[in-house]
């Protein structure tokens, strides 16, 4: 039962996205992993103010277009040009009554629009300042531009993932971009934070996408070195060269993931198959893995998925259906937060929001942000000009 608020209640955070494409062409506006590890941090009840490039409509009655940016759940937006000294000026005052800065770019851009991590710690010593790159600040790869599947291709766990006699394949953007590059980071926000708790002092936090997918992948390295993962690619264990670690076609379409590893969860598989139960004792067999995976694939071909759902309904076989999100969607399942602490838990994940985005548009929540944080009001100490807010100079009267 919850008795506390968010664990992140109280933290101030400043994500600075869509403002690369105007000060640096080589910079990317629609990465997701500064924008993901900072919908983590929402979501657990930070209060993160995205920093937005001017727009013309920004913080009028008539609102602009939503930015294409959906991890947006929980957090507010303002619009600054940074170009204009004034607006650089309001952005350095809220980063000195921040805790963290989300920098996004590439080496350079951030020391480049006048940001030097350096200046800010001096101005602001409590001051977290996540640095999330692709490929790592050194190396031949630093200037590089690169996605997802660049990052996962260097860092070795590319070549791991695919079937045999095929080139690796890639399971769209989630590894480097999500789990090596966004999660790590926040990771490292958090361990940061705790690290404060003891010093009293902030620092830069380094992430990056490789050197994260390779962490990810520390398993599946060390398992190189055994008899379960030293073959090529697509014979191991794991990576789809064993019959019972399989996705099986159904009939009439769909599929069956399979996944028996322990003896008594196969002889579930078995039982459930309606397979003669000497195949336990031969399975580890690897000559026998070929017919194995034949008779597997032609006997899933005999019954629909639905059936095969029957079939193994709270059976311990490892054997469950593939089940793709709009059928998720359309069944009711809740989206729940990624960990449930019980004493403190994160935000509500509305069902609404758990499956589609309400995109946030420039300007959007982040004046009653600057209310909370500063204490401003507009046309005290900041103004909007040309798209942006701008900070006003005080009176030396």
């Amino acid at each position: 039962m919850a008795t506390s608020p968010p664990p992140l209640t109280g933290v101030r955070v400043i994500e600075l996205a869509g403002l690369a494409p105007v000060l640096s062409p080589t910079a990317s506006l629609t990465a997701p992993q500064g924008p993901f590890a900072c919908l983590l941090l929402a979501d657990y009840g930070a209060c993160v103010l995205r920093i937005d490039r001017r727009h013309p409509q920004a913080h009028t009655l008539d609102p602009p277009p939503p930015t294409p940016d959906p991890l947006s759940r929980h957090k507010s937006s303002i619009a600054l040009d940074l170009r204009s000294p004034k607006g650089l000026t309001l952005l350095k005052t809220l980063i000195n009554h921040a805790d963290i800065l989300i920098d996004p770019f590439r080496p350079g851009v951030l020391e480049s629009i006048g940001l030097d991590p350096k200046d800010l710690l001096d101005a602001n010593h409590r001051l977290i300042i996540a640095r999330l790159t692709g490929f790592r600040r050194d190396g031949p790869y630093a200037p590089m531009a690169g996605h997802d599947i660049n990052y996962l291709a260097v860092s070795g766990l590319l070549s791991q993932i695919g079937r045999a006699s095929a080139p690796p394949s890639f399971p769209a953007n989630i590894i480097a971009d999500f789990a090596g590059g966004g999660l790590m980071c926040a990771f490292g926000i958090l361990a940061a934070l705790l690290s404060r708790a003891q010093t009293g002092k902030g620092q830069v936090v380094e992430a990056n996408m490789v050197d994260g997918s390779a962490y990810l992948g520390t398993f599946s390295r060390f398992m190189t070195k055994t008899s379960l993962g030293d073959r090529p690619r697509g014979e191991n264990l794991l990576d789809g060269g064993c019959p019972w670690y399989e996705v099986y076609e159904c009939k009439s379409g769909g599929y069956m993931a399979v996944g028996p590893l322990e003896d008594s969860f196969f002889r579930e598989l078995l039982k459930g198959l309606n397979i003669d139960q000497d195949l336990l004792t031969t399975r580890n067999d690897r000559t026998t893995w070929p017919a194995l995976r034949e008779t597997f694939r032609k006997r899933f071909l005999e019954k629909t998925r639905q059936e095969w759902e029957h079939v193994f309904a709270r059976k311990d076989a490892c054997c469950t259906p593939v089940l793709s999100q709009i059928e998720l969607e359309e069944q009711g399942y809740e989206q729940r937060p990624a960990v449930g602490l019980m004493a403190s838990p994160s935000l509500p994940i509305s069902q609404t929001e758990a499956w589609s985005s309400r995109n946030l548009s420039p300007g959007a929540g982040g004046e009653k942000v600057l209310k909370d944080w500063m204490g401003w009001k507009r046309g005290k100490e900041y103004q909007v000009e040309g798209g942006g807010l701008v900070k006003i100079e005080a009176s030396k009267l």
